[in-house]
């Protein structure tokens, strides 16, 4: 029998892969997929896990700035809408007030919780404003967009029925136009959903308050 040449095993099929051969190729495939799977899970969890804390807002932010300065606009109408409550004459007046404080006060809670959140403290180093084009030049005596004045506050204080109802709707009134202000503010600069919907709902709050004071004051004012 002629032995083989070179050319003849050149040309020869090349053996088929073993069972075994073949085994060993899926296994390794199939722990390359379950390893490429779980390095996936893992930068996901990461990602997740560190995105929030890169991305919250700051101590300079517009966020932090607006949640620092509404709160103390918003302790004030607290105050007013309480007075009005307890001492006013007229039942409608009465009833916006309390209304006006207890919403204020619930969006306070609100507004102090992101800045938990976010890791900072509730009195920030920005001064009154500092977040908003233009702000600084908005504060007058230390008080911010629509504030009643340490004189108004004191005369509110003093007053009792039919003129505290009056006095009340009058300040509120500047008091919510000025704060409106503010929440256009952050509206227009802040991408942080859950500041632009709670701005949002306070903005829609504020506005429907203001037809109410309108009408209430229309019909005292002698």
């Amino acid at each position: 029998m002629t032995a083989p040449t070179m050319a003849d095993r050149a040309d020869a099929p090349a053996p088929a892969p073993s069972e075994g051969g073949r085994a060993s190729a899926r296994r390794f495939g199939t722990v390359a997929l379950a390893a490429a799977v779980v390095v996936g899970l893992v930068l996901g969890y990461v990602g997740g896990l560190f995105t929030p804390t890169l991305t919250r807002p700051g101590d300079a932010s517009v966020e932090a700035g607006f949640a620092r300065d509404m709160t103390t606009h918003h302790a004030q109408a607290v105050q007013m809408g309480l007075a009005a409550y307890q001492r006013g004459s007229d039942p409608e007046v009465r009833q916006i007030g309390v209304d006006i404080a207890l919403a204020q006060q619930g969006e306070m809670g609100a507004m102090q919780t992101w800045l938990r959140s976010w890791g900072l403290d509730p009195s920030g180093s920005q001064p009154r404003m500092a977040w908003m084009a233009g702000g600084q030049e908005m504060v007058k005596n230390g008080l911010m967009p629509g504030m009643a004045t340490p004189e108004e506050m004191a005369r509110l204080e003093a007053a009792q029925g039919r003129e505290l109802d009056v006095l009340f709707l009058e300040l509120m009134i500047t008091h919510h136009t000025g704060g409106i202000h503010m929440i256009d503010g952050v509206l227009g600069n802040s991408d942080e959903p859950d500041v632009v919907r709670t701005a949002q709902t306070m903005k829609n709050t504020q506005q429907s308050d203001l037809v109410n004071l309108r009408n209430a004051l229309d019909r005292l004012r002698p």
